[in-house]
């Protein structure tokens, strides 16, 4: 593995979690260092990383708050 892969994986945690859980990455990676783009989307994508993601859990997150308001008042 190139050494700019590397030092990209390791300067993120959640990129380097899911190279270990998704080992077969390793392969990919070696053969091809360009692939982590496709990595990190993969990545962001199961562990809900993404923008639309954290709009959709801010969505909720009101949506709770306001249905204790309701309860209160």
């Amino acid at each position: 593995m190139l050494p700019s892969v590397k030092l990209r994986i390791d300067q993120s945690p959640p990129l380097k979690r899911y190279l270990r859980e998704h080992s077969y990455w390793y392969k990919y990676l070696n053969r091809n260092p360009a692939s982590i783009v496709e990595m990190e989307k993969e990545m962001k994508e199961s562990y809900q990383l993404r923008a639309e993601d954290k709009l959709r859990k801010f969505g909720r997150q009101l949506e709770m708050i306001s249905t204790f308001l309701d309860v209160l008042n």
